[in-house]
């Protein structure tokens, strides 16, 4: 049996990565993503969200697209849920693994969900109790992500403590992960290291804790080295830089996979993604996106050959 990659890398490109776009991704060309992403050989793919189509219309054939992605079963597959209704959906359509989103930023959590956070803790307590009453074999892993965790376009600085007051929340209903999210990319290597020992000190090391980052002003790829340097493990990223949220002014792309794929394999850090199956999803994308929503220094430079001599 192979060993695990040593680090966890999750493609969230058919969700984070489609969501803010403002032209439709036609059905059949999610699918072609997703097949793409899975024969790349990604251990975890974010494949869409259960919200209503009228806010989100990108995802108004989100059960197709849930289908077909959940035929891939050499992947864990997951959907964003912003309440208890989403995630009955969610549950009802199958998926491996839900991703409920409670923000650090009071403003912006009213702006994405129309909660206030106390509300959404509620919420998220309700769908534990929903998955607990599943079947032992039929119950989806839930991960509570931390939205603004590292700064809000709307309310500005975001503090220790309104990060810890979540991430406590989240691991007293039970959550099986919890993830830090740089929703608008205002994270800085420092702000990284001292965040997670934050919430580490807040619900202990027991927990898992995955990084989902941004890369507005350009610090993407320094605040991963961070949280590696932190000891996180577990990371999302989207192909082509893809990415931003409709309900944070000024969001732009995730971070890279193909670029983070590159760096951690040159750190001798194994990821199990391949590579070369990898950079094919570009030419998916670009028959239906702009080329100006698509990044990444590898496609602008190519596959070095000394990855290539290495691999």
């Amino acid at each position: 049996m192979a060993r695990a990659p040593d680090v966890h890398i999750c493609e969230v490109a058919p969700r984070d990565g489609l969501q803010n776009l403002d032209v439709f991704v036609p059905t059949e060309a999610k699918c072609a993503l997703i097949d793409a992403i899975a024969a790349a050989r990604a251990r975890e793919i974010d494949a869409g969200s259960f919200v209503p189509p009228k806010v989100v219309p990108q995802f108004a054939d989100v059960d197709a697209v849930m289908a077909h992605a959940l035929s891939h079963e050499t992947a864990t597959i997951g959907a964003l849920v912003p309440n208890a209704r989403g995630a009955e959906r969610a549950i009802a359509a199958g998926v491996d693994a839900i991703y409920f989103v409670i923000s650090a930023s009071e403003t912006h959590n009213r702006a994405n969900v129309r909660r206030s956070v106390d509300e959404q803790v509620d919420g998220f307590r309700a769908v534990r109790a929903a998955i607990d009453a599943r079947p032992a074999g039929q119950r989806p892993q839930l991960m509570g992500a931390i939205s603004t965790s590292f700064g809000c376009s709307l309310e500005g600085e975001v503090s220790e403590a309104a990060v810890c007051r979540v991430a406590s929340a989240f691991a007293e209903a039970r959550a099986d992960e919890i993830g830090l999210a740089d929703t608008v990319g205002y994270a800085t290597p420092k702000s990284i290291r001292q965040i997670v020992a934050a919430v580490q000190r807040e619900i202990g090391t027991q927990m898992t804790l995955r990084l989902h980052l941004h890369d507005t002003l350009g610090a993407g790829l320094a605040n991963a080295v961070a949280g590696l340097e932190a000891g996180i493990r577990r990371f999302d990223a989207a192909v082509s830089g893809l990415g931003g949220c409709p309900f944070a002014p000024g969001a732009r792309g995730n971070i890279v996979t193909e670029d983070l794929v590159f760096m951690l394999e040159r750190m001798g850090l194994s990821t199990g993604i391949d590579l070369d199956r990898l950079m094919q999803t570009r030419e998916i994308l670009a028959r239906h996106i702009p080329a100006n929503h698509l990044t990444g220094h590898l496609h602008e430079a190519g596959i070095p050959k000394v990855l290539r001599s290495a691999a």
